[in-house]
């Protein structure tokens, strides 16, 4: 019995990292203002969105879902399979997969950024930067060099615990605020107005 296939070789020593929620199982805070079958196209277009904002760097998505897999697959993304792990471990898990096969740097994007655009500009800064959501309390955006001892911890605060974790790794850290970045939906208040198909019925 063989284990799950490791990433294709890449390209470019910065790679952008996505981790990507069941389509079906995303986005359940925006239940009052969306119906199932519209959380999961959001959650597609999002995604979608972000994928084309790495160009012309490469993408692996991490994710443990069937349907996510093949829709990364289509989308010309490297699919990394870490089932059960959670958010943490399968980002931590992803990285480390992505150094094994070669890159020296992750930028590791939120797949709930609507306005997303070019995220190459991140790349090269030599030290960690974060991206804070526009409340500075999660984080959007990470930018590691792939090896380097940064242990994630997203959830609510986020963006406190990794300032410290980047002050525990004594790398360099940079902090930008943009708002094609800074900007995700987690509550119906975060929806952009091209992005709300209408009340549920």
């Amino acid at each position: 019995m063989t284990g799950p296939p490791g990433p294709e070789p890449l390209p470019t020593r910065s790679v952008v990292l996505v981790p990507v929620k069941a389509f079906a199982e995303a986005k359940a805070r925006l239940a009052p203002t969306l119906d199932p079958a519209h959380r999961a196209e959001l959650a597609r277009t999002m995604a979608a969105r972000v994928l084309r904002a790495a160009a012309p760097l490469p993408v692996a998505v991490v994710c443990d879902d069937p349907e996510v897999a093949a829709w990364a697959r289509d989308l010309g993304a490297t699919v990394l399979p870490e089932p059960g792990r959670g958010l943490n471990g399968a980002v931590q898990a992803g990285v480390a997969r992505l150094a094994a096969d070669g890159a020296g740097e992750v930028l590791v994007v939120h797949a709930d950024l609507p306005l997303a655009a070019d995220l190459a500009r991140l790349a090269g800064f030599p030290g960690i930067t974060l991206v804070p959501d526009r409340r500075d309390d999660g984080t959007n955006v990470i930018v590691v060099p792939a090896t380097a001892p940064f242990r994630f911890a997203y959830g609510p605060g986020s963006f406190a615990r990794h300032r410290r974790e980047a002050a525990r790794s004594a790398l360099p850290l940079r902090i930008i605020r943009d708002r094609s970045l800074s900007w995700d939906v987690d509550v119906p208040d975060d929806l952009p107005p091209a992005y709300v198909p209408g009340p549920v019925p």
